[in-house]
């Protein structure tokens, strides 16, 4: 497995990128939109990307993982104000979201998949104005299925037989708490976006690189907030993330799991490694290996935490 990246972009996809030749002039929205073709095979995209421009948002990014879906010089015609970007390696969607939020300029950013029912009114200045300014890591939405009904997306953390099973309930009132955006999608600010590392390129698994990435925010201090004024629908089926355990789950427990918080610091104690040896059931030589790097990565960012799992388990239970 590669070693836990230390920094935002670590790993340097290499990427098609084409703009097309027209500005987007006083935007009606302030933020960037990051729209990821990931699941509809292009089906929605020219109506998505339709509304996205008629939306007014400042800047519009599309990622593709398949050059060949689509007609770039048709899209460049049609769309002069979006940038498309093509990665040439094998990503997964945590590396599209980094390589979005290091192509835009702007304070936030909207991430949206080709699932996702866009209109040309997809916010309000007033959600913008009411939300953002507070100055949230990341605000998820209330999401709908293409009925309207409303979809069990807010997540509350729970152990289970010693592991991390986050329970989940379509309730969502105004500034509820979420363990994580469901699917990926909600506006993150991009300041904090980068300073917390982005997603871990080698926790490929979807469902385990988004939990990693929204609980490390949790752990180093922010929050993650939904909205009933911010919803979103789905065009067709409901993606289902496979939650199954697997060996990038390993990396997550070891950098989320493990830590616990003295004083003002968190560190991976050395006893650790008995329990994790048996959880690995790997070679015993790669699983020291795999922890220790665990260790120096948490050593490396010791100060950044501003408590561990099971101080934040018991703190959610106290405010919701």
């Amino acid at each position: 497995m590669n070693t836990i990246p230390s920094i935002f972009n670590e790993y340097q996809v290499p990427l098609t990128i084409l703009n097309g030749n027209e500005t987007i002039s006083n935007p009606r929205l302030p933020i960037a939109v990051i729209l990821l073709n990931i699941g509809s095979g292009g089906l929605y995209r020219n109506k998505i990307l339709e509304n996205l421009v008629k939306s007014g948002f400042s800047s519009i990014v599309s990622i593709d993982k398949n050059l060949g879906n689509y007609n770039v010089e048709e899209m460049l015609r049609n769309y002069p104000s979006v940038k498309f970007i093509i990665p040439r390696d094998t990503v997964s969607v945590g590396d599209m979201i980094n390589i979005g939020m290091g192509e835009i300029t702007e304070d936030y950013a909207l991430v949206i998949n080709d699932s996702i029912h866009v209109t040309s009114t997809l916010l309000s200045a007033n959600v913008i104005e009411r939300y953002i300014i507070q100055d949230y890591f990341c605000i998820a939405p209330k999401l709908v299925d293409y009925q309207r009904r409303p979809l069990p997306v807010r997540f509350t953390p729970a152990i289970e037989h010693y592991n991390l099973k986050p329970q989940f309930s379509d309730v969502i009132s105004d500034k509820s708490t979420t363990l994580y955006p469901f699917d990926f999608v909600g506006i993150y600010n991009r300041e904090k976006f980068i300073r917390f590392g982005g997603y871990d390129y080698t926790i490929t698994s979807p469902y385990w690189q988004n939990l990693d990435f929204s609980l490390r925010a949790w752990l180093w201090g922010e929050e993650i907030i939904m909205t009933p004024l911010f919803q979103l629908a789905y065009e067709g089926e409901i993606p289902v993330p496979d939650t199954t355990p697997d060996h990038t789950q390993l990396r997550f427990y070891l950098k989320n799991g493990a830590p616990r918080y003295v004083e003002n610091r968190c560190y991976i104690p050395i006893s650790q490694f008995i329990n994790y040896s048996r959880r690995a059931k790997l070679p015993l030589g790669l699983a020291y290996k795999e922890f220790m790097e665990a260790r120096r990565w948490v050593a490396k960012n010791k100060y950044a935490f501003q408590q561990d799992l099971n101080m934040l388990i018991d703190k959610w239970g106290e405010k919701n």
